[in-house]
């Protein structure tokens, strides 16, 4: 028996600020996407993908707390042992989770693991991010843009003060050539450049200058 998608709804809060069940189910669309174009094992892609943000919460409850990816891996060591996977897969499957996290900038060592990055950070980039951002923003009442409070260093702990600067902190720093496969950096770049067209119009707006 493998896992699939009914048996991990009960992980995924869908108030969660943008990683909910509908981010995990592009995540493993995406990642069968970019599978199809190398070798490798789906299996493993398959339950990484549904399985990479199980401990989400851990951030969501407490920013300064444990990290989610290593302890999304932990948790999954011990569902793991209710299906059908051989031991190889389930170390390969543990490792995509503990690597997947962007913030860490942690090495994928397998194929399959490169591919769950990729899938992860492309949801961090095009039309969904500029709504996930802004979601955020509403619900943690931050400013979309403060002209006099300009973009820092992004900390993962402390977040960004407002939308825009989220942008410059961290989403415009996933740059398509650091995806890990050829069809992820592909698919990356259209959603980056969406991302830069929109910052650009932003601002334009926001200063009345169109």
């Amino acid at each position: 028996m493998k896992i699939t998608i009914k048996d991990i709804n009960e992980f995924y809060n869908p108030s969660s600020k943008g990683h909910g069940i509908d981010h995990i189910t592009r995540v493993y669309k995406n990642a069968l996407r970019i599978a199809e174009t190398e070798e490798c094992d789906l299996e493993v892609v398959k339950a990484a993908a549904l399985l990479h943000d199980i401990a989400r919460h851990v951030d969501e409850s407490d920013i300064s707390g444990p990290c989610h990816a290593e302890e999304g891996a932990k948790m999954a060591a011990e569902i793991l042992e209710d299906y059908d996977y051989t031991k190889e897969q389930k170390e390969n499957i543990i490792h995509c989770i503990r690597v997947h996290r962007y913030s860490t900038r942690l090495d994928a060592k397998t194929i399959e693991a490169k591919i769950i990055q990729d899938a992860d950070r492309l949801d961090a980039l095009g039309a969904i991010i500029v709504a996930r951002v802004f979601a955020k923003v509403g619900a943690e009442k931050l400013e979309m843009h403060d002209p006099d409070n300009p973009p820092g260093d992004y900390s993962g702990a402390a977040g960004s003060k407002t939308g825009i600067n989220h942008f410059y902190e961290k989403i415009l720093k996933i740059k398509p050539e650091t995806f890990g496969t050829k069809k992820g950096q592909e698919l990356a770049l259209k959603r980056y450049e969406f991302v830069k067209e929109f910052l650009e119009q932003f601002l334009k707006e926001w200063n009345c200058e169109v």
